[in-house]
């Protein structure tokens, strides 16, 4: 076992877990799919053991196979950063990125995870605030990034990510079948909140506000306390909520969508490759946060780069 590991096939075992495929992974690492079969054999004669199971097209890992990712990953991040550490052209600086409490806590990790990885001296500060607070430092040059629904009437944006908005409940209590429907929501010029009451109007469904907050956190308690129905995008989903479908008598709701605003003078290499990466960590994400209940569960797409005049900004949020 004296003989080093070969990075390059370390980084072709790597792609293949992380796509689920032999044909995928031979696309992200510019190889041919019969190369890759040929650098797994190799590196499962060099270790004495099976990495995966063959099962016809299906790609599992075996407990060796699963052993070894957690190295792999690690040998090649330190392979990067000991790239990136005697690379005189590595971006450095600093890079002001705000978003509102739930984006914060759905995407932020991924985000700062592979930017940090990519860009060890660039200095992230973040600022978690409203959307429109957050447009209004864009507009200020208090920030150089911000993450926030888009607003056509705050200059241009570019939606990332698109997916569905719901209403929703405790899984644990029946509020929302109150004949004058309890809400928690965002303020009065939150996209959302108007979306939500224009739907429950159309359909003659009762309704009252009952907690108004720009906060995440707020509303998601009113929601889990069994309080209220609130009206979510389905990256804000918890463990503990259900989504309320056509069946329960909710009528659908528009998509929400999720656009990066940059500012006029941030133009550093350090905020384009912060906005690159933020593209390639919403594509990634799952669809549906783990452990929630819902009724339904739409398709969640994801706009590659789509440059317009998008709609109302939300304020709430």
């Amino acid at each position: 076992m004296a003989t080093p590991l070969d990075l390059d096939q370390l980084r072709t075992f790597v792609a293949i877990v992380d796509t689920g495929s032999f044909t995928r992974a031979a696309e992200e690492v510019f190889k041919t799919q019969s190369a890759v079969s040929m650098q797994v054999r190799r590196l499962e004669e060099r270790l004495g053991t099976d990495l995966f199971e063959r099962n016809g097209r299906a790609v599992k890992l075996t407990d060796a196979g699963a052993r070894l990712l957690n190295y792999a990953r690690r040998m090649l991040s330190l392979s990067q950063e000991t790239l990136l550490a005697f690379d005189e052209e590595t971006i450095e600086g600093h890079v002001r990125i705000g978003l509102p409490d739930d984006y914060a806590e759905r995407f932020l990790p991924e985000i700062m995870a592979r930017f940090v990885r990519s860009n060890p001296r660039v200095e992230l500060q973040i600022a978690c605030e409203t959307t429109s607070c957050l447009i209004d430092d864009i507009e200020k040059n208090h920030l150089d990034v911000a993450l926030v629904c888009p607003s056509k009437t705050h200059g241009w944006s570019e939606i990332v990510r698109t997916e569905p908005l719901h209403f929703v409940t405790s899984a644990a209590h029946s509020i929302h079948e109150e004949k004058v429907l309890p809400l928690a929501i965002g303020r009065s010029d939150c996209q959302w909140r108007q979306q939500g009451i224009d739907a429950l109007r159309r359909v003659g469904r009762e309704h009252r506000v009952l907690f108004t907050s720009w906060s995440a956190q707020i509303v998601t308690s009113a929601v889990l306390a069994g309080l209220a129905v609130s009206v979510l995008p389905e990256c804000a989903l918890r463990p503990g909520m259900r989504v309320l479908g056509e069946a329960d008598g909710f009528p659908r709701l528009p998509d929400a969508q999720i656009a990066v605003m940059r500012g006029r003078n941030s133009q550093s290499p350090a905020v384009a490759a912060l906005v690159d990466h933020i593209r390639e960590s919403l594509q990634n994400l799952p669809q549906t946060p783990p452990n929630t209940i819902t009724s339904r569960i739409p398709e969640t797409r994801v706009i590659r780069s789509q440059r317009l005049r998008p709609s109302v900004g939300l304020a709430g949020w």
